[in-house]
């Protein structure tokens, strides 16, 4: 039987080379490739034709769903495997429309990474007990919440964006959501790294293309753009 060729994708090298090696020990598996973030991941899927791909969700150019998203339109084939350290019911349930077949945190052994990979590629889905706990009320109900524009986002990081297309500052932000300010600016900083913008004027931008806000009109100096997070 031939071994099941693998790619994974995580944009930390260590946890990466790690991974990999782990994987490429055992006897019916091959590690075809390597991908630091989900642009290279899209293009290795399509040039190597793996039967896996190993996914991490947070990188700092193509997030893992949208890249699960693009590989599986293209291969309905290959299977994904998310493997991450993001446990919320957003990025969970995301990553299952985006067509991945396992959902496994970071924290798993190896021994249960490797086994999760062969029930993947053998066309079986995986998740871990912490996700697999809450499925029955996604396929009941669907999810807690409905995931649109912005599926890389937590459910909080999509209320800062609401607000901040709303054309609020962070301590506006940090009333209304009963938050600190720093706790606010920290989610303005993931909001920006997970949206691959420069500032905040260009979150809003995007934003209110999606719909998102129902304030005023973009802010003037002092107000959204100006003040960094």
């Amino acid at each position: 039987m031939p071994a099941l060729r693998v790619l994974v994708v995580d944009d930390h090298p260590l946890f990466r080379y790690g991974l990999s090696a782990a994987l490429a020990a055992a006897p019916d598996v091959e590690v075809v490739g390597e991908a630091s973030g989900g642009g290279v991941a899209v293009s290795l899927a399509a040039s190597l034709h793996p039967d896996v791909v190993v996914m991490d969700l947070n990188m700092p150019d193509l997030g893992g769903i949208e890249a699960t998203r693009r590989i599986v339109a293209h291969d309905p084939g290959v299977r994904v495997l998310v493997l991450t350290m993001f446990d919320d019911d957003d990025s969970v349930f995301a990553a299952m429309r985006a067509g991945a077949l396992g959902y496994l945190l970071k924290a798993s052994r190896p021994t249960q990474v490797l086994r999760a990979v062969r029930s993947v590629g053998d066309g079986e889905a995986v998740f871990g007990p912490a996700v697999a706990a809450r499925l029955p009320a996604y396929f009941a109900g669907g999810p807690p919440e409905r995931v649109g524009a912005f599926p890389e986002l937590t459910a909080r990081e999509r209320d800062v964006l609401r607000l901040l297309a709303d054309g609020r500052g962070n301590t506006a932000i940090a009333r209304a959501l009963v938050l600190s300010p720093k706790t606010v600016r920290n989610h303005v900083s993931n909001i920006l790294r997970k949206l691959h913008v420069p500032d905040r004027a260009q979150a809003v931008s995007r934003a209110r293309r999606a719909g998102l806000g129902e304030g005023p009109g973009p802010a003037g100096p002092g107000q959204v753009g100006t003040v960094r997070p």
